[in-house]
């Protein structure tokens, strides 16, 4: 069973109590603008798991990591992120290169040898540490978040549910991880100061949708983006302002699938995905009691085919169905798709309908057209 949700939806059905997920899923999206929120973030998500530790860290080619971990292990994550200690540990270097698009163990991709002579699992073995699970999570602003949860080695290595359960939170970490990231993880003492922080486009909108506060950046977009009757907003495309609408007014509502919303060129302008966040707790309070966060990452038009870690991270898909999405951008039908994916093309048709409902697209030739106008958004410069 899995809980998936996110900011235009909450659909419940997790292996997680449902009033903890709720409860941390909150948690989550109050960490994206107060950043000493994500060890609470940590330590509910470890309590959850059975984890004995956990950390979340901010790679870029411009320094060290950045992050955060449980009090527990800080006087070893200090040691980790000071100068290039962390370049050297096989784990991280493998992980960061994979990139995997869901929790995965971290045992199951190092040698023996690699896993015995890496500098941090080394230290972390001392300390009596085991088991890691590791998520990334590819930045716009090309950065990677990666988020590590550990056992400690008396209590062996992480059971299937508890693996089901921190793949429920992936799409709440990557969207909150989106705005922090631009952040840089400082606080943002007021909303106009956190727009204009962001670099994206952005507006801060009331529950009912109305526009509160916009940055410069969307200002710009004014072919794009439209104000509306009551001092509302919508986009410029019918298909996707339609989901947009949806999205704003399904905010709680469990049976609104729409996660990011691709917008094609308007204007003469580039292609972007719009995302919804809610604004909870102390966020709330930093955006004058705003509730929903309007952010536009944008896209290049490009013959490349976007990677499935990055149309995971865009569109809320599923591994399988990233998987599946990009195997049909790179011109596999349907058969071949469900066969590289070890599936049965019956179930390779319910994946493509989950991915035309998070899309907002309704053929598969639409769908095609869409993809390959993306490019993988790690490898463009902050707007």
């Amino acid at each position: 069973m899995v809980f998936r949700a996110c900011p235009a939806r909450i659909v419940v059905s997790a292996p997680f109590p449902m009033a903890a997920m709720i409860d941390l899923i909150e948690t989550i999206y109050e960490a994206a603008f107060v950043p000493e929120r994500w060890n609470a973030v940590l330590q509910k998500a470890s309590g959850l798991s059975n984890a004995a530790s956990a950390q979340v860290f901010f790679f870029s080619d411009d320094g060290p990591p950045r992050g955060t971990t449980l009090d527990n292990l800080r006087p070893l994550f200090d040691e980790f992120i000071k100068g290039d200690f962390w370049k050297f540990c096989d784990s991280v270097q493998k992980m960061c290169g994979l990139q995997p698009a869901s929790f995965v163990r971290v045992d199951d991709f190092l040698s023996p040898d690699e896993i015995k002579r890496d500098p941090a699992r080394i230290m972390l073995r001392e300390f009596g540490i085991g088991a890691h699970l590791c998520t990334a999570i590819p930045m716009p602003t090309g950065e990677l978040a990666t988020f590590v949860f550990q056992k400690w080695i008396r209590d062996g290595g992480f059971a299937q549910p508890e693996i089901d359960g921190l793949d429920a939170l992936r799409p709440h970490l990557a969207r909150a991880s989106l705005v922090a990231g631009r952040l840089r993880v400082e606080r943002a003492v007021a909303a106009t100061s956190a727009l204009d922080l962001l670099g994206f486009p952005a507006a801060v909108l009331s529950a009912n949708g109305r526009v509160m506060a916009t940055n410069r950046h969307l200002d710009r977009l004014d072919t794009a983006f439209l104000p509306v009757a009551y001092g509302g907003l919508a986009i410029a495309d019918r298909d996707a302002n339609r989901l947009f609408q949806l999205a704003v007014t399904g905010m709680n509502r469990a049976d609104n699938a729409i996660g990011s919303i691709p917008v094609p060129g308007i204007g003469g302008e580039a292609p972007f995905v719009v995302h919804l966040l809610p604004l909870r707790r102390s966020a709330h309070d930093i955006f004058g009691n705003a509730d929903i966060l309007v952010l536009a990452t944008p896209v290049k038009p490009s013959a490349l085919v976007p990677s499935a870690s990055l149309l995971n991270a865009l569109f809320d898909l599923t591994p399988a169905e990233a998987r599946l999405a990009a195997d049909l951008a790179a011109g596999f039908t349907l058969a071949e798709t469900a066969a590289r994916g070890g599936v049965t093309v019956k179930s390779a048709r319910t994946y493509l309908e989950r991915v035309f409902q998070k899309t907002g697209t309704h053929q598969q030739s639409q769908l095609v057209a869409m993809l390959k106008t993306l490019q993988p958004l790690a490898s463009l410069p902050p707007q």
